[in-house]
């Protein structure tokens, strides 16, 4: 089985790679299953109902997200009954929408996917580790073939739920810092895992905004407006090869493609 995660899709320059881009890679890895971090889709922080649809149209089955997840307010009105929008699970009970879920392919095979939040430098939640862990054994009664997107600060997090997990999911990815990292490997007992997976989006910017306007912020501490910024756009992301009766990967393929403008 093969599966495209995709990293953090920035404001419509991500969106236009995803739709230019998203399906050439389909042909070329022959691919049955694509997961997107959505998280900062929509004008550069959160994610929309039509914009949700417009990723789906293109190719996308599921998408994660993270700590900006309701910054559009409408999200509220719509992630309930969204069962392909995740948010992540270590969010308090009581908050909408839901963390985990199993998905059908076309094929009649299943394939899980957890959206967890880190701690580190971020929000309070609850313990990703033990709430991911609590989800992939719901999940590992009706699939071996699980990923879990953790969206973490802090790289030694990260590299901890990929331990912890080793064995129990098919890969461990990290999203959340938009730089793609080049420690891909597949761990001792059969999970893939990679620091970052990276950013699609604008990459002549700082983690996507415009450069001067994060510059203006970092030198004069004024507070400034952060545009989605336009130049160099490109898809990030890994391809992995999974054994769907075993759930452990074979490969991680790190993936970055450039749009031709």
């Amino acid at each position: 089985m093969n599966i495209l995660f995709i990293g953090d899709i920035v404001g419509s320059p991500g969106r236009e790679a995803i739709k230019i881009l998203l399906p050439q890679l389909q042909k070329e890895y022959n691919l049955d299953f694509v997961i997107a971090n959505a998280e900062n889709a929509a004008g550069g922080s959160g994610i929309t109902l039509k914009i949700a649809q417009e990723l789906f149209d293109c190719g996308v089955n599921v998408l994660t997200s993270g700590d900006h997840i309701w910054k559009k307010r409408e999200v509220f009105d719509f992630i309930n009954q969204e069962e392909n929008i995740l948010r992540p699970l270590n969010f308090p009970n009581g908050a909408p929408g839901r963390g985990f879920g199993l998905f059908n392919l076309k094929n009649g095979l299943k394939i899980g996917v957890v959206n967890v939040n880190g701690r580190v430098f971020m929000e309070a939640l609850e313990c990703p580790f033990r709430t991911s862990l609590a989800a992939v054994e719901t999940l590992s009664k009706e699939t071996k073939v699980i990923i879990v997107d953790i969206h973490a600060e802090a790289t030694s997090e990260k590299i901890a739920l990929g331990w912890y997990l080793d064995g129990k999911v098919s890969a461990v990815l990290g999203t959340h810092t938009h730089i793609q990292t080049a420690d891909e490997k597949i761990l001792p007992a059969g999970s893939a895992y990679i620091t970052d997976v990276g950013m699609t989006g604008p990459y002549d910017s700082v983690i996507g905004r415009r450069v001067e306007d994060v510059l203006m912020r970092f030198i004069t501490a004024i507070p400034t407006r952060f545009e989605v910024a336009k130049e160099n756009i490109q898809l990030h992301g890994v391809v992995l090869n999974v054994d769907e009766n075993t759930g452990k990967a074979s490969s991680i393929t790190r993936i970055q493609k450039k749009l031709s403008q």
